[in-house]
C-alpha cells in the first residue's frame, strides 16, 4: 500500500509548484507566514482535489474577460506549456498561503515585476496592462470565488458563512499587495462584483481556444488521464450557469450528479495519499501535528 500511496502522491505533486524547487516550506522553523495556521485560507487552499477543480474553473472564468485574456495570450506560453503555467500559479498560491514570510514576499515582488512587462493592445483596440488594478481585481475574484466554491462542494460544505467572509477578507491582502483596488472582502461583495463585471465579459475565439487547450491538456502519466478528465469536467460543472452558457459548455443535472459523485469518490484517496504538500510541510515548520 505504501508503494501505491507514494505513486499517487508523486503524480499529484508533479502538478504542484513544489516540483519547481524554489521554496522550502519547512523553513525557517516557527515562521507563520502571512496568515498562520488558524487562517481560513489554510483550510481552503490545503485540499488538492478542490483546489484543482477550482483552479480549472477559475481559468475558464478568467478567459471571459477580453483584456485579462489578451495579456495571457500575448505574453504567456500556456498553449505549449500548460502544465508549467499551472505549476507556477500553484507555487504562487501555495507560497503566499503556506510559505514563510520571506518566501511569500519574494513571490509577490516577483509577480509585481512580471506584471509591469505585460502590456499591449487587445484585439478590440483597447490597451491593457497586467498591473491595471481593475484587471488584478478581476483575476483575483475569479480565482478565489472558484476556490471557495470548490471547497464548499467537495471538501467542507459546512464551512460557516462567517468563515467564508473571513476567507475573502484574508486573501484580499494578496490581491492588494499585487496592486488590486476595491477588492471584495465578503460573500455579498463578491456576488455584487461579479454581477457588475458581467457586461464586460464575452466568449470569443480566444476564449474557446483556452477551453480547447484545457480539454487537451496532457496528463503527467497514463495513470492520471482518467483523474484529469474527471477534474476537468468538475471544473466546467463548477462554473456559474451564466458562464457555462457563454462558453457553450452546459452541464445537465444528471451529468452534474455523476461528476460530483466521481470527485467525491476520488477525493478521499488523494487526501490519504498526499502527505508532502505545502500545507503538510508548513505544519511541520510550525511544529504542528499532521492534519487529519
Amino acid at each position: 500500500m505504501e508503494f501505491l500511496r507514494r505513486r499517487i502522491e508523486q503524480q499529484v505533486l508533479s502538478l504542484s509548484g513544489i516540483v519547481l524547487g524554489q521554496i522550502d516550506f519547512s523553513q525557517p522553523q516557527g515562521d507563520p507566514g502571512l496568515f498562520g495556521p488558524d487562517a481560513v485560507c489554510w483550510r481552503v487552499h490545503g485540499d488538492f482535489t478542490s483546489m484543482m477543480v477550482g483552479g480549472i474553473s477559475a481559468l475558464l472564468l478568467q478567459a471571459l474577460h477580453p483584456l485579462a485574456l489578451a495579456g495571457v495570450w500575448d505574453h504567456s506560453n500556456f498553449r505549449e506549456d500548460l502544465i508549467g503555467r499551472l505549476r507556477r500559479t500553484g507555487q504562487f498560491i501555495s507560497g503566499t498561503t503556506f510559505g514563510a514570510t520571506r518566501d511569500a514576499e519574494w513571490l509577490i515582488d516577483k509577480v509585481r515585476t512580471i506584471h509591469l512587462k505585460v502590456v499591449g493592445t487587445a484585439p478590440d483596440g483597447r490597451p491593457y496592462a497586467a498591473s491595471d488594478p481593475a484587471l488584478l481585481t478581476w483575476v483575483h475574484v475569479a480565482e478565489v470565488s472558484s476556490f471557495l466554491a470548490a471547497h464548499l462542494r467537495y471538501c467542507n460544505p459546512q464551512l460557516s458563512e462567517a468563515d467564508q467572509d473571513r476567507y475573502y477578507a484574508e486573501v484580499a491582502l494578496i490581491a492588494e499587495r499585487l496592486g488590486a483596488e476595491n477588492v471584495p472582502r465578503s460573500r455579498a461583495e463578491v456576488a455584487a462584483y461579479l454581477d457588475g463585471v458581467r457586461p464586460q465579459l464575452l466568449c470569443d475565439e480566444r476564449s474557446r481556444e483556452i477551453l480547447r487547450v484545457l480539454q487537451g491538456a496532457p496528463a503527467p502519466s497514463a495513470l492520471a488521464v482518467t483523474v484529469g478528465k474527471l477534474l476537468m469536467q468538475a471544473g466546467f460543472d463548477l462554473l456559474p450557469d451564466w458562464a457555462q452558457a457563454m462558453l457553450d459548455t452546459p452541464i445537465g443535472a444528471a451529468r452534474s450528479r455523476a461528476i460530483r459523485a466521481g470527485v467525491n469518490s476520488l477525493a478521499p484517496t488523494l487526501r490519504w495519499a498526499v502527505r508532502g504538500a505545502a500545507v503538510h510541510r508548513a505544519r511541520r515548520r510550525l511544529g504542528l501535528p499532521p492534519r487529519d
